[in-house]
């Protein structure tokens, strides 16, 4: 593999009223390797192919659909993953970004529609940037060099998503209302959540749509059951079978 090479300069002695930078020391570094995950193949190939003409030390060493794929890529593992937020599988953002940690990767969670709970989980499992989808590649890129550095990379959206202390970004979902949605997620029926709460399914019902509100109210659509099992996952109340 081709190596970059790396040089840091100062000013010097000044000549003809200009500075002239003096090189203080080059070495020869290996470029920053990087991994796309995004379920959607055009979006892998589009930031593929910007990273590259950018030529900042980035080599796109895997560029991949699932979670997966990245995980038997013989290319894995690598310095910096881009990970999209949603991928459509049963393995929480914070239990992946756990993962590549201790494969050596640092993370950078992107997304289109993320919500701030999420982003919370996987800063607090050790990502170091959240980028969405809407900025700019630009934005991934500088992202991506601070994250090889090993620093949170401290851009709007992420100090957006983490302004509060986390408490006002919770449902606050009562004691039943968790345990109803819990258990409805988990692949039961109105009729089986009823009968292991001990109450109607009027009720359960009830509980069920109180929580999807208040869900709503943070800005979480869990409408549907699907959506409600991946949340559950992604926030460690339901484990993937």
């Amino acid at each position: 593999m081709d190596r970059v090479v790396c040089a840091r300069t100062r000013a010097g002695p000044s000549h003809g009223g200009k500075p002239v930078p003096v090189t203080l020391k080059r070495e020869k570094c290996s470029p920053i390797r990087v991994a796309i995950v995004d379920d959607h193949r055009l979006v892998v190939d589009g930031l593929v192919a910007h990273l590259h003409s950018r030529r900042h030390g980035i080599h796109v060493a895997i560029g991949v659909s699932s979670w997966a794929a990245l995980l038997t890529d013989s290319e894995f593992p690598v310095d910096v993953v881009v990970l999209d937020l949603n991928l459509d599988d049963n393995v929480s953002i914070g239990a992946k970004v756990r993962a590549l940690s201790a494969a050596g990767s640092s993370t950078i969670v992107m997304s289109r529609h993320a919500e701030s709970s999420s982003v919370h989980g996987a800063i607090r499992a050790g990502a170091l940037a959240f980028v969405p989808k809407t900025e700019p590649a630009d934005e991934l890129m500088r992202a991506i060099l601070s994250a090889a550095a090993g620093q949170r990379y401290e851009n709007a959206p992420l100090a957006g998503a983490l302004s509060s202390d986390g408490k006002t970004l919770e449902p606050g979902l009562g004691r039943q209302e968790l345990r109803a949605i819990t258990l409805y997620a988990s692949g039961r029926s109105i009729r089986e959540v009823a009968g292991d709460m001990g109450t109607t399914e009027e009720t359960v019902k009830s509980y069920i749509k109180r929580a999807r509100r208040k869900y709503r109210d943070i800005g979480l659509d869990l409408g549907t059951k699907i959506l409600l099992r991946r949340h559950g996952i992604r926030e460690g109340w339901l484990t993937p079978e």
